[in-house]
Order: structure tokens, then C-alpha cells, then sequence
């Protein structure tokens, strides 16, 4: 298979993976509010673990190619505090809707979009010019975009009652990584540098970072349930130390 093409199809199931965080609203339970509190709290910690062991460290090993290391602090700061801005903008759009499930749902989805795009150029640039790596950083994002699909499915379908809304949401979102690939052929291809990714990476780390610990987390300990909500942070947080 020419590698073009190969490079869309892993950015694409790498994408799309985020479809199995719909899994949780197919749990039939009487008790609905303990799948929403452990999910949102795994989400959370899978969220905070792959910003802090992830992708900062990667951020500043890309751009030890192009700053010294003072440059690289301020480089990384810089970034992570724009990507808070961008997540808390979309916080502030939407604080209007009543229902704040529902609103948890969709402020996850349009922040998880803006990271899956830069997610898709990484992916698809890596594969295009080391298949072997390219295929390890598609795994590793498959596993963190299921939680990442969790913490869109399980508000939205908790909050409207409708699995087809909870599928749509999540399929856009991981769509948009889909998306990414194919600014970078169309325009990005040539200007793809170890700097630009870093920088990518930042902002990345400053919107899953606020995601986790401004909507996901308060968002689970809304269900009183401190014991469950503490194991299912805990869980997320360690299972994706593995996956690194």
C-alpha cells in the first residue's frame, strides 16, 4: 500500500478509536449516576497523566531542536497557557446552557476537536516519514482518545437520553483528527519541522489539562460519591502510564 495512503488510514483508526468511549452508555445500571462519576473521573485522569508524562515531555524534546533551554520554558509556558485560554473560551461560549451535563458534553467535544486536529498533523506527518514510529504514536493515541470518548458520550447521552447524539458527538470529534491529516497534505506538508510539533504539543497539554481539572473532575465529584470518584481518577491517571 503507498504510504500516503497508509499514513490516512492510521491517522484515521487512530481517530476514530475515540468511538469506543461510547461503550459506557450501552451499561444498563439503575444506578446511572456512578457510571457518570467513574467516567468522568477516569477520563480525567487519563487526561491529566498523558498531558503531564506525555506530551509535555515530548513538547521540550522537540524544541531543544530550535531553543536553548530558557527559550524552551517560555516556548512551553507560552503555549500551555494559550491552550487553557482557548479551552476556558469555549467554557465561557457555552455557559449559558441550564443543563450542565449537557454542557459538559459538548464544551469536551469542541476542546477534544481542537486537540485532535493538531493530533491528526502529528500522526500523519510521523507515519508519512517513520511508519514504525507513526504506528506506535497511533496506539498510544488509540488509548487515550477511548476515555477521551467517554468523557463526550457519557454526558451527552446522560443528558438527552439519545445514543445517536452521544455517537455523532464523539464521531465529530474524532473526526477532526481524520481533518488534521489532510491540512497537512493539502497545505501543511512542507513547513512540518520538530518545533512546530513541539509547539503543537504545548498547546495541547494546556487544553487537556484544563479539560481534566476544570470540567472532568469537578464534574464527577457532583455525584457525592468522593470514594469512587478518587479510584476511577487514580485508575485513569496510572492505566495510561502504560501506554506512554
Amino acid at each position: 500500500m503507498n504510504r500516503l495512503y497508509f499514513s490516512f488510514l492510521i491517522t484515521g483508526i487512530a481517530g476514530l478509536s475515540t468511538l469506543l468511549g461510547i461503550i459506557p452508555v450501552f451499561i444498563k445500571t439503575k444506578n446511572k449516576d456512578n457510571i457518570i462519576n467513574a467516567s468522568l473521573a477516569f477520563a480525567s485522569g487519563v487526561m491529566l497523566s498523558v498531558s503531564l508524562f506525555s506530551l509535555f515531555p515530548e513538547s521540550i524534546t522537540l524544541l531543544q531542536s530550535k531553543y536553548n533551554n530558557k527559550g524552551i520554558v517560555v516556548v512551553v509556558l507560552l503555549f500551555i497557557i494559550i491552550g487553557v485560554f482557548l479551552a476556558s473560551l469555549i467554557d465561557k461560549v457555552f455557559k449559558k446552557i441550564d443543563n450542565k451535563l449537557y454542557k459538559l458534553g459538548v464544551i469536551n467535544a469542541l476542546a477534544l476537536m481542537i486537540h485532535n486536529i493538531p493530533e491528526g498533523i502529528l500522526t500523519f506527518s510521523t507515519t508519512t516519514t517513520n511508519l514504525s514510529l507513526g504506528i506506535t504514536l497511533a496506539l498510544s493515541i488509540m488509548f487515550h482518545n477511548i476515555p477521551e470518548g467517554i468523557s463526550i458520550s457519557v454526558p451527552i447521552y446522560y443528558s438527552t437520553g439519545s445514543k445517536k447524539k452521544a455517537f455523532l458527538y464523539t464521531f465529530i470529534s474524532g473526526f477532526s483528527e481524520i481533518l488534521g491529516a489532510v491540512i497537512t497534505y493539502l497545505f501543511l506538508y512542507k513547513y512540518i519541522s520538530n518545533s512546530f510539533i513541539g509547539i503543537i504539543l504545548s498547546l495541547t497539554v494546556g487544553i487537556m489539562s484544563y479539560i481534566s481539572l476544570n470540567e472532568l473532575l469537578p464534574g464527577a465529584i457532583k455525584y457525592n460519591n468522593k470514594k469512587l470518584t478518587g479510584i476511577a481518577f487514580v485508575i485513569g491517571f496510572i492505566f495510561m502510564l502504560f501506554f506512554k
